[in-house]
């Protein structure tokens, strides 16, 4: 028995990379539109279609039926990684991004929908490449369905194991992964040319509407103005805010809404806590900015709703400077950035349904104090979470926050003062976008040093695949036979 098969990894390896090609193809009419290099792109396809076809050409005497549990966790680790790299080849060829490790960054916060950014100014930029990096928001946001659930399962490989990889709290909802996988496609479409109309009808041009759908659906964040959303109409602000809210909400409810399965979204624990911590904390966000007179009732609702959606969803778009709201306000936001949206959504962080199950992990430990012989149990979704589940998700939490710790520590070495170092760990591991400090909602992270750089964008990678996928592959266990 092989511990790995080197050639299934690469075979399906360039997969991906085909998939990245046709990524690069669909930038180059928009060049044509506006008159601009095509080079950037053309490059990028000749580049990457020649390791691709070398790939295939190394392993076309792989055995797909052969894969493991163990290829899959290193397959969908270096996908990213892959991704990643290969993405930075648009930045490079045009000149965009200075360094190999900028351009890294840039690209690895595009597709693991971050949108962090080192670009200063993003209106000078050729408008193929804002189209690009935002739609390096919808390739990430999309690969996890094209990737884990379609891609991967016709390679032979069990795409609701590696769906696991990034959504631990596991709901199998059809025993045909792919036909799942088309329903939830047909859903992100939706959802996708849905918002792009509505926000076309606002003060939105087709190109603008196009790049926002794409940081939107995607809960990514990259935007084509230095101000951002306060550029645009109270319309279009209100439009992103509901389809953010939309897009932090588990494709399994969306699974059930089409199969008009009404009693299994009344089931569903984590939309429900979502939608009460979304409402609680819009309404102090609101109750704040009234507080210390930011403006009319409606301008505090939409600035607090607005934002809150954003940091909780981790997509990271804003509408005010919110480093200038009073200082409960940044703590409210500070803390947000742990928040995350639902289990089997694009969001990133630590996600509702751990939330959920640790407070439910301490109502339990005050009933046995009260009654040491109640036999309680854990449920989430209608579910019993074992000994086994709980444990894996609490340790989950745990793990996040000692890394959060670990690379605050790294990052605050590195230069930065605390507030930056902890809210950039912080917005970089739950793959938020925007923090604290230095890294605010209308700054960038250009400032930092290259070591920073790369260990954010090591959080982002290691973030978006939730932790434990990669921690897997340090493991003595891993490597053993």
């Amino acid at each position: 028995m092989k511990l790995l098969n080197p050639l299934i990894i690469l075979r399906i390896l360039s997969t991906i990379l085909l998939i990245e090609a046709i990524s690069f193809i669909v930038c180059i009419p928009v060049a044509l539109i506006f008159g601009e290099n095509l080079l950037p792109f053309i490059l990028s396809v000749v580049i990457t279609v020649f390791i691709y076809l070398v790939l295939r050409l190394v392993t076309r005497h792989a055995d797909i039926k052969e894969v493991s549990s163990r290829d899959g966790f290193v397959t969908v680790t270096l996908s990213w990684i892959v991704f990643s790299i290969m993405g930075t080849l648009p930045y490079l060829i045009s000149g965009s991004a200075p360094t190999f490790i900028d351009a890294f960054f840039e690209s690895a916060s595009g597709f693991t929908t971050t949108g962090s950014s080192i670009f200063t100014d993003v209106e000078i930029l050729p408008w193929s490449i804002l189209f690009w990096r935002s739609f390096t928001h919808w390739i990430g946001g999309f690969g996890i369905v094209v990737l884990v659930i379609i891609i991967l399962p016709a390679l032979r490989i069990m795409g609701y194991q590696l769906f696991s990889l990034e959504s631990s709290l596991k709901e199998k909802i059809h025993p045909k992964t792919r036909a799942v996988g088309y329903r939830v496609l047909f859903i992100y479409l939706g959802l996708s040319a849905t918002q792009m109309v509505l926000l076309y009808m606002g003060d939105m041009t087709l190109f603008d509407s196009i790049c926002y759908m794409f940081g939107t659906i995607a809960t990514g964040g990259f935007s084509t103005k230095n101000s951002g959303l306060m550029y645009y109409s109270s319309y279009n602000q209100y439009i992103i805010m509901i389809f953010m809210f939309l897009a932090g909400v588990s494709q399994v409810v969306y699974y059930y809404l089409i199969k008009r399965n009404f009693r299994k979204i009344i089931q569903n624990d984590e939309f429900w806590f979502y939608l009460t911590v979304t409402i609680i904390s819009g309404t102090i966000a609101t109750l704040i900015l009234l507080g210390y007179n930011e403006g009319s009732f409606e301008v505090a609702f939409r600035a607090g709703f607005f934002n809150v959606i954003s940091i909780i969803t981790t997509t990271g778009f804003a509408s005010v400077d919110f480093l200038y709201w009073p200082v409960p306000g940044l703590i409210l936001i500070f803390f947000l950035l742990f928040a995350g949206a639902s289990s089997g959504s694009t969001t990133g962080a630590i996600k509702m349904g751990r939330h959920l199950i640790v407070l439910r992990n301490i109502k339990s430990i005050f009933t046995r104090l009260i009654h040491p012989n109640a036999v309680s149990t854990l449920k989430i979704n209608g579910r019993i979470i074992t000994s086994v589940g709980n444990i894996t998700i609490l340790s989950f939490v745990v793990l996040y926050l000692f890394i959060f710790l670990i690379g605050t520590i790294i990052i605050a070495i590195a230069g930065a003062d605390p507030v930056t170092a902890a809210s950039s760990v912080a917005a970089s591991l739950g793959n938020v976008g925007p923090g604290l400090g230095t890294v605010g909602p209308m700054s960038n992270y250009a400032h930092l040093p290259q070591i920073s750089k790369l260990v954010l964008s090591l959080l982002m990678i290691i973030g978006r695949l939730e932790i434990i996928a990669v921690f897997a592959l340090f493991t003595r266990s891993f490597w053993k036979i």
